[in-house]
């Protein structure tokens, strides 16, 4: 038996899921004792000599030496184990490719690289994208009971039912964006969570057969801003939930957005119209994350063309919609704020069925009807 042979042998002792291109980096699952000593995975951000620069989940750059003699596999797009891989060389590698390499024993290099190509990235990535669009809902968990949660996704309550080969995944602490989501549990989801959900429908849309899970715990408000403090990073409002004043903190990685105010016109005015419109999407991250489509129209797909803005161009009176993270000192962590919503909060307490624009819930009923 070869070493290619033993390597694919020792990698099929367990299962493989991998995840390719904005929507994760791969792979989700990597059985440790199939493949000893994973060493890093993430995008390589260049070749030097023998060296890959690997940009990790964390966005650390990480130099890894590679073996002359390292067994290389290209996996196809898509490809979901090493049975359909074929072999590769390193020449093959080229920046914006994934990887996953690995070494046995104590050796200074990798002896192991699973390959992604950019260009088959891309493919896979479009095609999943195109799956969470037609078959994607996103919405507030409002109960688990054993394998089925509930979901509230504007005014309606959906049922979602999970299996053994339902895939879970957690968002990150700080993050919304599929790509920094990790492997995760249906133990993990609890009432409140934003929830994306992809999978088949009943007939009368009541009821989905989950595929896949993302799901996060965030703190989600809306209000109008009582006081900006540009040198510390820090603003703050009356939560039109909570009622409770709030301090958050901008930080370097938060993405501040602000709506124009004809965009705030046209979903307001739907919003009238329609009785509320709920938009799914659930990443509220930059361009190329996946963002599943739920009913009506989706801002939160349309972050990336707002102009971005800065703590220091805020001012007090504003109104803003903020996605925060939870347990980050004393502030919750602004992973996403959109400003000029005056027209969407007004529209959503106006009595209408509540706007929701996942992962915000800006309904003056918030929690209570989640």
């Amino acid at each position: 038996m070869n070493a290619l042979q033993v390597f694919v042998r020792g990698a099929m002792v367990c299962r493989w899921k991998i995840w390719i291109g904005s929507l994760a980096v791969l792979p989700v699952a990597l059985c440790a004792q199939g493949i000893p000593g994973v060493r890093q995975t993430g995008t390589v951000a260049g070749v030097t000599g023998n060296t890959l620069s690997v940009t990790t989940a964390g966005k650390t750059q990480m130099p890894v030496a590679v073996a002359s003699d390292a067994v290389v596999l290209k996996l196809p797009p898509c490809g979901t184990n090493l049975k359909q891989a074929t072999p590769a060389t390193f020449a093959d590698i080229a920046s914006g490719d994934r990887v996953i390499t690995g070494k046995t024993g104590d050796t200074a290099t990798a002896s192991r690289v699973i390959l992604m190509k950019a260009s088959d990235s891309a493919i896979c990535r479009a095609k999943q994208q195109a799956e969470w669009q037609q078959h994607g809902t996103s919405g507030l968990v409002k109960g688990v009971d054993g394998t089925t949660l509930t979901i509230a996704v504007g005014a309606k309550t959906l049922t979602v039912n999970t299996s053994s080969s339902t895939i879970f995944r957690r968002y990150a602490d700080d993050s919304v964006s599929f790509e920094d989501a990790k492997p995760g549990t249906l133990a993990q989801v609890q009432a409140g969570d934003q929830m994306s959900v992809r999978g088949a429908k009943s007939d009368d849309g009541s009821v989905i057969t989950a595929d896949e899970v993302v799901t996060g715990t965030f703190e989600n408000l809306s209000g109008v801003l009582s006081g900006v403090d540009a040198a510390a990073g820090t603003v703050t409002l009356k939560d039109l939930t909570t009622k409770q004043t709030v301090t958050v903190k901008v930080t370097a990685n938060s993405d501040v957005r602000k709506l124009p105010a004809q965009a705030g016109a046209m979903f307001a005015n739907r919003g009238a119209a329609s009785g509320g419109a709920a938009a799914g999407g659930a990443a509220a991250g930059g361009a190329g994350t996946a963002r599943p489509r739920g009913a009506g129209m989706d801002l939160s797909r349309m972050l990336a063309r707002f102009p971005a803005e800065t703590v220091g161009e805020l001012h007090t009176g504003d109104a803003v919609m903020v996605v925060a993270s939870r347990g980050h000192g004393d502030s919750p962590t602004v992973i996403t704020m959109l400003s000029g919503v005056e027209q969407l909060l007004s529209a959503s307490s106006s009595g209408g069925t509540p706007i929701t624009l996942s992962p915000w819930n800006i309904s003056p009923e918030g929690a209570g009807s989640q």
